[in-house]
C-alpha cells in the first residue's frame, strides 16, 4: 500500500484512477448516457494503461525483453478477449470478427509506427532484433494467408458448406503453430532473441511480486471498464459523426490496446525498441494465432452458432497489407523516425478510407 500512494504522488496521471469507479458505477447509475460513458472509460483506461506500463517494464527488468514484450501482449489481448467472449455469446459474430481484423491492423501499424517515431524523435537512430521481428512477421503472414482460404473457398468456389469444418481444422493449426513459435523463441532458440537495444529503465523497477500484482488486478479492472467502453461507443460515436467502420477498426482497437501501447512507446523513447516491436507484433500475431481460432472453438460451446473464420475481402487485404508493411520496414533492424511516418501513413490510409467510405455489411 505505501508502494502505491508513493506511485500515486510522483505521477500526476495516476489520480485518473479515480475515474475507474466513477465509470463503472456510472454504467448502472446513467445507463442511457452512452456519450458520457465513453468520455468517463477513455479517462478510466488512461491511468490503468500506465499503470500496467509500469508493472510490465518492472518485469521485463527480470526476465528479459522477449518474456516481457510476451506477458504485455497476453495481458493486452485478454482486454480484447473478454470484449469478444461477450459479443460472441450475443451471437455479434461481426463484431467479433471487425475488432480481431481492427486489433491485428492497429498493432501492426499504429503501435509500431508510433513507437518507431517517438523513439526515433529522442534517438538518432535505434536497433532491435530483427529476427524477433522477422519471426512475428512471419507469424502474422501465416495467419492471414489461414483467413483468406476460407473467404476464397466461399466466394470464388461457392462452397458454404465446406466453410465451417475447415475454419474448425485451420484454427487447431493456428494455435499449433503459435504454440511452436513459444517453444522456438522461449526455449530452443532463445539466445538469437537477446535484446539488440542498449536502453535501460531510467526508473527503479517495482519488487516481482508488487509488479506481478499490479498486472493482474489492472488488467481485470481494464476488462470492466472496456465493456462499459464497448457498450457506449456505437451510439456515442454516432453522436459525435463517426461512422461504424471507423469505430471498430479504430477507435475500439487502440483504446483496446492502450495499455499495450503505453508500454510500447515508454520503451522506445528509452531505446529498448526490443520491448516495443516485441509487444507490436507479438499482440497482432497472438490475435490472429490463438485469440480468433481459440473464438471459433468457444463459438461451438458459447455461441448460438459456430462462428467461421470467414472474413470478407477488406479485412483480409488490409491484414495483408499490414503484414507486409511490417516485414518490409523491419526487415534492416534499424529504425529512425522517419520509418515510423511511412508505418503511420499506411495506417492513416486505411483510417481515412473507413471514416469516409464505411464497407456495406
Amino acid at each position: 500500500m505505501d508502494r502505491a500512494l508513493t506511485e500515486m504522488r510522483t505521477s500526476p496521471l495516476l489520480w485518473l484512477l479515480v475515474f475507474v469507479p466513477v465509470a463503472l458505477a456510472g454504467e448502472r447509475l446513467w445507463p442511457e448516457r452512452h456519450t458520457l460513458l465513453f468520455l468517463l472509460s477513455v479517462l478510466a483506461i488512461v491511468p490503468l494503461a500506465a499503470l500496467l506500463s509500469r508493472a510490465t517494464e518492472s518485469v521485463a527488468e527480470r526476465t528479459g525483453d522477449a518474456v516481457g514484450g510476451l506477458l504485455n501482449a497476453t495481458l493486452g489481448n485478454l482486454t480484447e478477449l473478454v470484449i469478444a467472449l461477450t459479443a460472441l455469446q450475443a451471437g455479434q459474430y461481426l463484431l467479433v470478427k471487425a475488432s480481431i481484423a481492427g486489433a491485428v491492423v492497429t498493432n501492426t501499424l499504429f503501435m509500431l509506427g508510433a513507437a518507431f517515431l517517438i523513439g526515433g524523435l529522442k534517438h538518432h537512430e535505434q536497433e532491435f532484433n530483427r529476427i524477433t521481428a522477422r519471426v512475428q512477421s512471419g507469424l502474422l503472414f501465416l495467419a492471414t494467408m489461414a483467413l483468406l482460404v476460407p473467404s476464397f473457398v466461399a466466394q470464388v468456389d461457392g462452397r458454404q458448406a465446406v466453410t465451417q469444418p475447415l475454419s474448425l481444422g485451420l484454427s487447431v493449426l493456428l494455435i499449433l503453430a503459435y504454440g511452436l513459435s513459444l517453444l522456438f523463441s522461449l526455449r530452443t532458440h532463445k539466445e538469437a532473441f537477446a535484446s539488440a537495444g542498449h536502453g535501460k529503465a531510467e526508473e527503479e523497477p517495482w519488487p516481482i511480486r508488487f509488479a506481478l500484482v499490479t498486472l493482474a488486478l489492472v488488467t481485470v479492472l481494464i476488462a470492466l471498464v472496456s465493456e462499459v467502453f464497448v457498450s457506449s461507443v456505437q451510439i456515442a460515436a454516432e453522436t459525435l459523426g463517426m461512422s461504424p467502420a471507423f469505430v471498430g477498426f479504430v477507435v475500439v482497437a487502440i483504446v483496446g490496446a492502450a495499455a499495450e501501447m503505453t508500454t510500447a512507446f515508454s520503451a522506445a523513447a528509452k531505446d529498448r525498441l526490443d520491448l516495443s516491436v516485441g509487444i507490436a507484433l507479438g499482440s497482432a500475431a497472438q490475435i490472429a494465432l490463438f485469440v480468433a481460432p481459440v473464438l471459433v472453438l468457444v463459438s461451438y460451446v458459447i455461441g448460438p452458432q459456430p462462428m467461421s473464420l470467414q472474413f470478407w475481402p477488406g479485412a483480409i487485404v488490409m491484414m495483408l497489407i499490414a503484414t507486409m508493411a511490417a516485414a518490409l520496414m523491419t526487415n534492416g533492424g534499424r529504425s529512425a523516425w522517419f520509418v515510423g511516418v511511412m508505418i503511420l501513413m499506411v495506417y492513416a490510409i486505411f483510417a481515412l478510407t473507413l471514416f469516409l467510405l464505411p464497407p456495406a455489411p
